[in-house]
């Protein structure tokens, strides 16, 4: 652990050139004292605010690489210490720890797709051939046991996801879509039991991937019809959402390309962790 002199010199160092109230205020002008500080800095109080939370930063980096990194030792403690007492010295740490970041990222990418027992995995679940006739025909099964699980899950009742119960459910073995007039939100059991809930992020990323272009891809899937985009899940604490401009001119496409061939793959993909999505799009 770091000491708590280690603290007070990284203060010392961070702070030291930050006005600071003097002694005896009351807690009335002592606020006045700093809004006046905060105006005054060059740049004004936003100025101030950003300065303040990057210095605030690098305290808690210095003393984490105290208790456990190069900074153990002694001289290199002083040494850093003394490099961000200066507007130059703390510019060049924070520099310093984007990069060392970047690299960190950068390795752990490499190391993933380096791993010699990976492969692509298999498919989540292979959608029912009658599930899917069902969903064309725009026939809802209403809530079933996956909905009512997914329904009682504390995040999902704080956050009150289905306060108003939806009007339309289509449940399959594998989780359940929720119907609008403006699309559909996706549901994956898999998912919330392994307390991703949503995996925003990486289903949108799995999207992406299935649909672009690619010579080793299905044709079908990387033919996206026209009035049919994807979301990011969080809005509705879901997989995926489908924006549709015609749910009814679009849902054979849902359910026979999407339903029946993308989401198994995607899911899949989603929840190996070691499945590592391209970087941007």
């Amino acid at each position: 652990m770091a000491s708590d002199l280690d603290t007070v010199r990284t203060l010392r160092a961070l702070f030291g050139d930050l006005p600071r109230a003097p002694q005896g205020l009351s807690s009335e002008e002592s606020v006045a004292w700093i809004e006046r500080a905060m105006a005054d800095f060059e740049g004004g109080d936003l100025a101030y605010s950003i300065e303040h939370t990057a210095r605030s930063a690098m305290l808690d980096l210095i003393l984490r690489l105290r208790e456990d990194g190069y900074l153990q030792e002694d001289a290199a403690f002083d040494k850093l210490l003394l490099q961000v007492s200066t507007p130059e010295g703390r510019q060049t740490f924070m520099d310093w720890c984007i990069h060392a970041q970047k690299s960190a990222d950068a390795t752990a990418r490499l190391l993933n797709r380096a791993k010699p027992a990976w492969r692509e995995p298999a498919p989540l679940f292979q959608a029912d051939a009658d599930d899917i006739r069902r969903f064309v025909a725009g026939s809802p099964s209403g809530p079933g046991p996956l909905y009512a699980e997914y329904a009682a899950r504390q995040d999902v009742r704080e956050i009150g996801v289905f306060d108003a119960a939806p009007e339309t459910i289509h449940e399959f073995p594998w989780g359940f879509l929720t119907e609008s007039d403006d699309g559909w939100a996706v549901y994956v059991a898999e998912v919330w039991r392994q307390g991703t809930v949503g995996s925003f992020e990486r289903f949108l990323s799995a999207w992406q991937l299935e649909t672009s272009v690619r010579a080793d891809g299905p044709p079908a899937a990387a033919f996206v019809p026209e009035g049919l985009n994807a979301d990011a899940g969080i809005t509705r604490f879901s997989s995926l959402i489908l924006n549709a401009s015609d749910t009814s001119a679009l849902r054979r496409w849902v359910g026979e390309v999407f339903l029946a061939h993308m989401l198994p793959t995607m899911a899949a993909r989603v929840l190996d962790p070691n499945y590592d999505f391209p970087d941007a799009w």
